[in-house]
């Protein structure tokens, strides 16, 4: 167990070692599309890339369906084992949707997983951009 100041030490030394080792300038929050984002999460059992949409109900939901028209083409030329949740709880009871694609049995408390997350964010994450890239005009509401 570590405390909880152990583990902001952690995180932060690996988000500033995942940033040294993978320097790219991800889009995140910059999609200029109200309410879509991308993310990175790592905690203790597993990590996750995710595409979300977190707006209001009707915005969400024509963003939703040209996602899922778009979903053989992620899932065959980009990420084929994308998880896709038209309504997916947040832990503060939030609901948004959200496209994820997750790595199982790695702990941000254990540094031998690190490398392996590392490596699964920036392919993950590259493969999300150039979908999101390619098709970013089809997803503009």
């Amino acid at each position: 167990m570590f405390s909880k100041e152990e583990s902001r030490k952690l995180r932060e030394e690996f988000w500033v070692s995942f940033g040294k080792s993978f320097p790219h300038k991800w889009i995140l929050y910059k999609t200029k599309i109200k309410g879509l984002s991308f993310k990175f999460h790592f905690d203790l059992k597993f990590a996750l890339v995710s595409m979300d949409i977190d707006t209001d109900l009707e915005q969400r939901i024509k963003l939703w369906e040209k996602l899922i028209s778009l979903k053989s083409i992620l899932k065959e030329e980009y990420l084929p084992k994308a998880i896709f949740e038209d309504f997916y709880m947040l832990e503060n009871e939030k609901q948004i949707s959200r496209i994820y694609v997750e790595l199982q049995g790695v702990s941000i408390h254990n540094k031998n997983t690190w490398r392996e997350t590392m490596e699964f964010f920036n392919k993950s994450m590259v493969q999300f951009e150039s979908f999101f890239r390619e098709y970013k005009d089809i997803l503009e509401v």
